[in-house]
């Protein structure tokens, strides 16, 4: 059996107990042999499921910072322990199966289980949950919030998630900090497209249950990009679900507590805009196009959403070529400006040819050297306050 990492990530192991649920001995064995190859984690073994789970639950809570469920005992009675344990305060629920079966772990998962293990289990996976039961163990981070940074657009079709995904990437790259894209393009976003990953988990799977959502549970959510970006994605499929302003907040809460950058796709849903994805943000950007359509609704949105702080709002014209200004039927930017009620901040160049590429190849603009990708850089190298000085660094680096 392999070895579970002394200290993974560099950092030091607290104590931690765990109970073992199974009634096969032999499992209990090889799950407590295998935690106790860390040290300071204490096991317990729990053979026998009592008849009332949720009085078994609030006694399992009570005794043990970690539960570990053995799924293929019984999945739906683990199922329905998984449930009752969720109603505990402070309950941490681990499960493990041999089964490689997607839709049994996000049945667990939608119970408040945080972590899932499919057998035979990686002892890296293993030791990086331990110490985030451990780390929840000891003290609440004091770390400060990270900045947030959201993308609304004046209206749909003007670029806003292909902006939104390019500058998250690009800050990930040129900060070299923690970052995290979330792609509110509900019911369906294309962040992932953008970026050309996939992903298993969606903000449905954040904001289904926000009680139970912390850090533990987002880093189980996200799907890392090459590049360090973590992108929790918009759902796959159509869902019913009507998240309240409390779970955006929630979440907000959350990704601001466990990255240093945290970006938001916001589409042009404006029901978001009262909410602390637009409230907390450092850097509000509003994505239109020279169009009459796109201005307007930009001028109604200035005035009505952000006229009482727009210190922190950036209008960002998109797709923007200056040859059209030469045509009599298209506005001048003294006009654009009228318009707008205040000066557009950011112009971003129409550049179709790289777009083109990025479609063919499934890369992500940022990664591809054109005015465009020059743009969005120093875009993203302005929002991190990154000097103009420092030497060109990022995303050409994984060209090399």
């Amino acid at each position: 059996m392999a070895e579970l990492p002394e200290s993974p990530n560099g950092l030091e192991m607290k104590s931690v107990s765990v109970a073992i649920v199974s009634p096969d001995e032999s499992w209990r064995t090889g799950a407590t042999g295998l935690l106790n190859m860390r040290p300071n984690v204490r096991c317990q073994d729990i053979a026998q499921i009592g008849p009332d789970l949720r009085e078994f639950a609030a006694g399992l809570a009570q005794k043990a910072d970690a539960v570990l469920l053995d799924v293929d005992c019984d999945p739906e009675l683990m199922l329905r322990l998984a449930e009752a344990l969720s109603e505990e305060d402070g309950a941490w629920v681990m499960a493990a199966s041999s089964q490689s079966d997607m839709k049994l772990a996000v049945r667990f998962m939608r119970t408040g289980v945080r972590e899932f293990f499919t057998l035979p289990v990686d002892p890296n996976e293993v030791a990086a949950a331990l110490n985030r039961v451990a780390g929840r163990v000891v003290t609440p981070s004091t770390k400060p919030g990270g900045k947030l940074f959201s993308f609304l657009g004046a209206k749909g079709g003007v670029g806003v998630t292909t902006l939104a995904a390019n500058f998250a990437l690009t800050l990930a790259q040129e900060s070299e900090k923690k970052t995290l894209i979330i792609d509110l393009g509900i019911p369906l976003g294309d962040v992932a497209i953008n970026l050309g990953i996939r992903t298993d988990f969606s903000v449905h799977n954040a904001l289904a249950d926000p009680n139970r959502l912390d850090s533990s549970l987002l880093e189980t959510l996200v799907t890392k990009h090459e590049s360090g970006l973590a992108l929790l994605g918009a759902p796959a499929n159509f869902a019913d679900l009507q998240p309240t302003a409390e779970a955006f907040d929630k979440l907000v809460t959350v990704a601001r507590s466990s990255y240093d950058y945290v970006v938001v796709d916001a589409g042009a849903r404006v029901d978001l805009v009262r909410t602390s994805i637009f409230e907390q943000a450092s850097i509000a950007y509003l994505i239109a196009q020279v169009g009459i359509s796109e201005l307007r609704n930009a001028n109604r949105m200035i005035i009505q959403f952000f006229a009482a702080r727009g210190s922190n709002l950036q209008v960002v014209l998109n797709r923007y070529t200056q040859r059209s200004l030469l045509l009599e039927d298209t506005l001048d930017d003294a006009q654009i400006t009228r318009t707008l009620t205040r000066a557009a901040d950011w112009k971003i160049p129409d550049d179709y040819a790289a777009a083109r590429r990025t479609r063919d190849t499934a890369t992500p603009l940022a990664m591809i050297d054109s005015a465009l990708s020059s743009k969005i850089r120093e875009l993203a190298r302005t929002a991190a306050e990154i000097p103009a000085e420092t030497p060109k660094k990022g995303f050409f680096r994984l060209l090399r």
